[in-house]
């Protein structure tokens, strides 16, 4: 089969590679589509994110969903001909951080491309791909697989808003809104918040955010003193998702965070520095937050239910064997969100 391997920065190629073996848990899923997100475009750009760095070639990809071709013969949750969304992640389920139900910071976690491990994680942008039966979950008649494979970036947003604590009725701020910015302001909204704005440099991306359902959005480059009406009164905003990974974002919320409001850094970036004072002074919370683990299930349900709608982002489908062009046009965030391959 084929699959789209990263080599170094800037050498994408499409080449031939082996099936794995299918174990006795294991299922045999007939890639359709999958997602290019930050971290596949980071690997492209850079050969990696931080520390992490390319010592191998690796298959790129896990925002992903196919259809079931073969089971191994102790599987019992889905049968060939099954449509699945795939979730990327595989935890080990015995360390401890898995018995405390943090399987998303399990030791011996193996996530589809990723460099974080050597032997690398390969990854799932091929045309097919044996995952463990529990990674595989059932796509609803009437879903096409374009959407499904968006749940893992919904997914990431969901737990953003597990993060941030109760939402029903809350101000929300979102700065950033590319695909996880746009994301937050669904999984934001479908959790209760009362009222949602946007912030980013690029009007085509705010031109997405709106169609997630955001209430305002501002151009922050040209609108600079938009966020200041929101600084009154010690602040408006019970809630902000820094989806940028920009430290000026970052800063401009605490100045229109309000005194015991929640921070939830969703974007990665370089290092930051903090305002101290205003943390103290204001009593606000920043949070981390990493991956998922149960949220991919509720974010399948989501979609599949019709309770969220991800299709108004999917802004392109490219065959597979264009990889490289699709990975040039997820860059342009003049005209692209979320960019999918087909395979």
């Amino acid at each position: 089969m084929r699959a789209v391997v990263i080599h170094a920065a800037k050498d994408l190629r499409v080449e031939e590679t082996g099936v794995s073996a299918l174990g006795p848990n294991d299922v045999r899923v007939r890639i359709s589509a999958g997602g290019i997100c930050g971290s596949d475009l980071h690997y492209y750009n850079h050969g990696g994110f931080g520390v992490v760095r390319l010592r191998e070639p690796m298959v790129l990809g896990h925002e992903i969903a196919g259809t079931v071709e073969a089971v191994g013969p102790a599987t019992t949750r889905v049968k060939p001909g099954d449509r699945v969304a795939v979730s990327p992640s595989r935890p080990c389920n015995a360390c401890k951080y898995c018995l405390e139900g943090l399987q998303q910071h399990c030791l011996d976690m193996r996530f589809f491309g990723s460099a974080m491990r050597f032997p690398h994680v390969q990854g799932a942008f091929r045309e097919v791909l044996v995952c463990d039966e529990g990674q595989a979950h059932l796509v609803a008649d009437g879903v096409s697989l374009g959407e499904a494979a968006m749940a893992e970036p919904l997914a990431v947003c969901l737990h953003g808003v597990n993060r941030a604590g109760p939402m029903l009725g809350k101000r929300v701020l979102v700065t950033g809104s590319g695909p996880i910015g746009a994301l937050s302001v669904i999984a934001a909204r479908r959790a209760g918040a009362a009222e949602i704005v946007v912030t980013d440099i690029a009007d085509g991306a705010l031109t997405f955010a709106r169609a997630a359902g955001a209430d305002r959005t501002i151009n922050i480059a040209r609108e600079t003193d938009a966020l200041t009406p929101y600084a009154a009164d010690k602040g408006t905003f019970d809630v902000m998702f820094e989806a940028s990974g920009n430290a000026s974002a970052l800063r401009s919320g605490f100045d229109v965070v309000r005194p015991g409001g929640v921070i939830v850094q969703l974007g990665l970036g370089g290092e930051m520095t903090l305002p101290m004072n205003a943390l103290v002074a204001r009593e606000i919370e920043i949070r981390g937050t990493f991956r998922f683990h149960l949220e991919f299930g509720l974010a399948v349900a989501l979609i599949g239910q019709g309770l969220v709608n991800v299709k108004p982002l999917v802004s392109a489908t490219v065959p597979f064997e264009n990889a490289r062009d699709a990975f040039e046009l997820a860059m342009d965030r003049s005209q692209s969100m979320k960019v999918q391959l087909s395979f």
